[in-house]
């Protein structure tokens, strides 16, 4: 067994441009039913969401998926391709019963002329949110049994969160993805793999059919199932470690969650701290204040949820923010990440920034997320959510309305036989 360190080396997140405001979307839905404007305005307070960002016409899982990989190595412009290993693909929002996501991120990144090894193993994680999360992990401990510690994994955590329109859920939808460089003596942060803390159960808070392209959810009762698996898996976290709860709250120095919305993470953070410290909501609120909480939710009210992808862009624009308030002194602090997927599971992990993270960090130019972003009228939105479309109606868009930036992967067009066609400008 590897004697190495295993964790994250960097991390390239990737959003689509359109981008619409909450307001927008429950003025339009109160104009057509008067009756959801007290529901809808008290969602969206509930939920802290301020904007949604949603795919182009020609974006989906696969292309989000590839884009953020495509980041990824050109924030790594020496890396050596001989020595990827596993090309993993997190997703819920998957675009074929068989074939997984990155086999197809797979060809879009060799046509791009990425000299991506064939010698690799490819393969898909489903569990809800927590795919991503499981693959990374899954990765990391079979990069930690090889002997051979050069060797490296790519995850990739896509999706496109949708539910049915004119509910209380629409203002919870988005997409991204995030792209993970997996290794023996990571260079951003390493992973403690031998004691993670997990809670299962099975439970119908939120599935989605087969056939269908909205997911159904319970939204209160999926917040109760996140709170008592966070409760659960941080418990079985602590007896993993030898250590009092209370000792591994007060010892960590930053805290990451799945984040579907914005307060979903921080009133389940209120609770734990009430529970395993006694504290009063305005003391834990002090005390996730002391902790930068805030930095890794804060961005996430202005994309959406991202499912899979969520917890890594918490991660890496509370890491960002952190370097550029603290510089050097990041390496060192210590991190615990806690991933839920839904029906469900959770699963927690400590972590320690590494000693050479601020070169990593030094590097990235989160900014860009939001200098990409176009406001999308509302005829943009729904046809969006008019989505899926037969292969004569997309070809037809795609001819008629789409205008493809350079550098961009993009869902070409639909077989006969309904096989998906990608390709790279």
């Amino acid at each position: 067994m590897s004697e190495h360190p295993i964790g994250i080396s960097d991390i390239s997140l990737y959003v689509p441009r359109p981008q619409i405001a909450i307001s927008a979307i429950t003025k339009e839905r109160i104009q057509k039913k008067p009756d959801l404007e007290k529901s809808l305005l008290r969602a969206t307070e509930t939920a802290g969401q301020t904007s949604l960002r949603f795919p182009e016409l020609w974006e989906d899982t696969a292309t989000l998926a590839a884009q953020s990989a495509r980041g990824l190595f050109g924030q790594n412009p020496d890396f050596d391709f001989s020595r990827l290993r596993y090309l993993t693909v997190g997703t819920e929002t998957p675009i074929d019963h068989s074939k997984a996501v990155s086999a197809y991120v797979e060809g879009m990144l060799q046509s791009s002329g990425l000299p991506i090894p064939k010698t690799i193993s490819t393969f898909q994680v489903q569990h809800a949110c927590a795919g991503g999360f499981l693959g990374a992990i899954s990765v990391g401990a079979l990069l930690n049994l090889s002997n051979r510690s050069k060797e490296s994994g790519l995850i990739i955590c896509s999706d496109v969160a949708r539910y049915e329109q004119a509910t209380t859920a629409e203002i919870t939808q988005g997409a991204g993805a995030a792209a993970l460089l997996v290794e023996n003596d990571p260079k951003l942060l390493e992973l403690d793999l031998s004691n993670m803390g997990f809670s299962s159960e099975d439970v119908d808070d939120f599935f989605r059919p087969l056939g269908s392209v909205v997911a159904r959810v319970k939204g209160f009762y999926s917040i109760q199932c996140y709170n008592s698996s966070l409760e659960t898996a941080f418990a079985d976290h602590c007896a993993r470690r030898g250590k009092a709860p209370e000792d591994v709250l007060k010892e960590t120095d930053y805290f990451v969650l799945h984040t579907p919305f914005r307060n979903m993470p921080y009133r389940a953070m209120l609770r734990l701290l009430g529970t395993n410290l006694g504290l009063s909501k305005e003391e834990a609120e002090q005390f996730l204040k002391e902790h930068s909480f805030a930095q890794g939710i804060d961005p996430i009210s202005r994309i959406g949820n991202t499912y899979t992808a969520s917890i890594f862009m918490s991660l890496a624009f509370l890491l960002d923010e952190q370097y550029r308030l603290i510089g050097d002194r990041i390496a060192g602090k210590r991190v615990l990440l806690a991933s839920y997927g839904s029906g469900n599971t959770m699963a927690i992990i400590a972590g320690r920034v590494a000693e050479s993270a601020p070169e990593v960090l030094e590097r990235w130019k989160l900014d860009r997320i939001w200098e990409s972003a176009r406001p999308a009228p509302m005829i943009d939105y729904e046809r969006w959510l008019s989505a899926p479309y037969d292969r004569e109606r997309y070809a037809e868009l795609v001819r008629t309305c789409v205008d493809i930036p350079p550098k961009s992967f993009y869902l070409s067009g639909l077989r006969e036989d309904g096989y998906r066609e990608y390709r790279a400008t």
